[in-house]
């Protein structure tokens, strides 16, 4: 820590150098000055956090040189030694913020104890804007998430009244109202592997992406706004209040927008201007009528890129995932990749016998590979970590699909192929060094926090088995991979609540709770108080 000493007379100076015990207070270079001038220009240079100065001197007095720090340099913590007993002087060093007033010849306790009092003042200050700015940052960072949360309320139904929108009106500036609204959607999962290999490990920029592309549009036009689903984290929403006819030009817009600027083909299901009611209840209809276009195409048809509607197919009997389980099983155990290959390509032959295959149908079977792979592994004896990350809802594996978004059957048989050989693995005893790749999933844990984070997307993302990740990541960290994203979580809500104009439900948000109440109770355990009673305590103005 620096300190300025301002006086005219160098004795004066010297006698407070030696008077002064620096090291105790934490000062590491003393730095001085001949007149209110001089110190302007060393304040200025060197931001000194202390200034000791006297009050008479030529040219610039102290009364200037204070005046001139509390608006300049308002952290800067001031003792005057003066020798003039003058009240007047007094008066006006704590008018301008002055922390004491000693008379000369210097008192070795009294400026002692005087500038222990400013050092600790400053750092307390210094500590508190180091706080405030932590505290800025943070929110800053979560605004947009604040955001898609309101507008995930809104797609959800479960904000669809006028005084509950008043928020996101005030975030985005929507029309007062809004008489006809739509909806369409788009899904990273339905993207081809080459884009998805791109952003692997960075799904969350790729989504960023996206939006920011549509938004191009969108606001150009200030006609609607996109925004990613906090709950199912692979959707893209787009909602549209302006001219109907306008609509299918604009999305045309979009979707070159992203071929060009991404080079990939986006699907995007579309709902309809419907006798729905007004914004937001317009909102949430259309946009489950959008989910369901996009997740009702027939990905073995070369098709448009937009959907609007399912077309009414006969019913076929699908092919039985449990059916096969056993083979897949055996084949997943003998760890022989043409075994697991000849198992897979007995499920992949009757799937091509059929003449509608859609989106929903493929998440659907990989869902239940998920759940025929859980159980394994949970049946499995030993030293399996029970204490896993529950798996999402809205949880989805990538779907196997061409550059046109088109079924590729061969990508599928490799897809479900890596799974069973990674399960083979995890199901047989192993006593490998620690894979640097759990350190990756930290990481990723630590940026992404935020969000709906299942044991199952960290199984997709980084291609490993959810018990190999599970009994890996508590060996590396010692605790399971659900209480080291909690920790996380904590450390930034408490950061967050000192914020008192956060409510507590958007703040649960911005840490990837959705349900507030859940928020709370997890927070009180890890931290023994409410935090409604972390943010009483912490609070920068306490109520009485």
């Amino acid at each position: 820590m620096k300190v300025l000493i301002v006086d005219d007379e160098k004795h004066v100076r010297h006698a407070i150098r030696m008077l002064v015990h620096w090291e105790a207070c934490g000062v590491s270079e003393v730095i001085e000055a001949e007149s209110g001038d001089q110190a302007i220009e060393v304040i200025t240079a060197l931001s000194p956090p202390v200034v000791l100065t006297d009050m008479r001197m030529p040219g610039k007095d102290g009364v200037a040189l204070m005046e001139w720090i509390q608006v300049n340099s308002p952290a800067t913590r001031v003792v005057v030694v003066s020798g003039y007993d003058d009240f007047d002087l007094v008066r006006q060093v704590i008018r301008r913020g002055g922390m004491d007033y000693i008379l000369k010849p210097v008192d070795p306790v009294e400026i002692n104890e005087a500038l222990n009092k400013a050092t600790q003042a400053w750092r307390t200050a210094e500590q508190d804007r180091n706080r405030q700015t932590m505290q800025a940052m943070e929110v800053n960072r979560m605004r947009p998430h604040y955001a898609d949360k309101l507008l995930t309320e809104i797609v959800s139904g479960i904000a669809n009244t006028p005084l509950s929108i008043t928020p996101l009106r005030e975030e985005l500036r929507l029309p007062a109202a809004i008489q006809i609204c739509n909806a369409a959607v788009m899904s990273t999962t339905q993207l081809d592997a080459d884009i998805l290999d791109k952003y692997k490990t960075r799904r969350a920029l790729l989504s960023f992406s996206l939006i920011n592309i549509c938004n191009e549009f969108l606001g150009t036009s200030q006609t609607g706004v996109a925004f990613r689903h906090l709950e199912r984290m692979d959707e893209i929403i787009l909602l549209y209040w302006g001219e109907p006819s306008r609509w299918p030009l604009l999305l045309q817009d979009i979707h070159t927008g992203i071929k060009t600027a991404l080079r990939c083909y986006m699907h995007i299901g579309v709902g309809s201007f419907g006798s729905f009611g007004a914004f937001p209840i317009a909102a949430a209809t259309a946009y489950q009528e959008a989910r369901q276009a996009l997740w009702k195409r027939d990905v073995l048809q070369t098709a448009d890129w937009m959907h609007q509607s399912s077309q009414t197919r006969q019913s076929i009997r699908l092919p039985q995932l449990p059916e096969m389980e056993e083979e897949l099983r055996l084949s997943a155990l003998s760890c022989n990749a043409n075994r697991v290959s000849i198992a897979v390509g007995h499920w992949i032959a009757a799937v091509a016998e059929l003449p509608s295959v859609t989106a929903e149908q493929l998440a659907s079977w990989n869902q239940e590979l998920d759940w025929m792979l859980a159980r394994w592994l949970n049946d499995r004896p030993g030293d399996i970590d029970g204490e896993e990350l529950a798996d999402e809802s809205g949880s989805i594996h990538a779907l196997p699909v061409d550059n046109r978004g088109m079924l590729s059957l061969p990508l599928w048989q490799r897809q479900v192929e890596n799974r069973l050989l990674a399960a083979g693995q995890a199901l047989t005893p192993s006593h490998s060094p620690n894979n640097p790749t759990i350190r990756d999933i930290a990481r990723y844990l630590d940026a992404h926090y935020n969000e709906d984070i299942s044991l199952q997307d960290m199984a997709s993302r980084f291609y490993l088995s959810r018990e190999y990740i599970s009994r890996k990541f508590k060996q590396e960290y010692g605790v399971n991979l659900s209480d080291y994203l909690c920790q996380i979580r904590m450390s930034k809500a408490k950061l967050l609540l000192l914020n008192d104009k956060l409510r507590l439900h958007h703040i649960a948000g911005m840490v990837g709770y959705q349900d507030e109440k859940y928020f709370g109770k997890v927070f009180k355990k890890l931290e023994g108080v409410t935090p409604g009673e972390f943010r009483k305590r912490h609070s920068a103005n306490p109520q009485p």
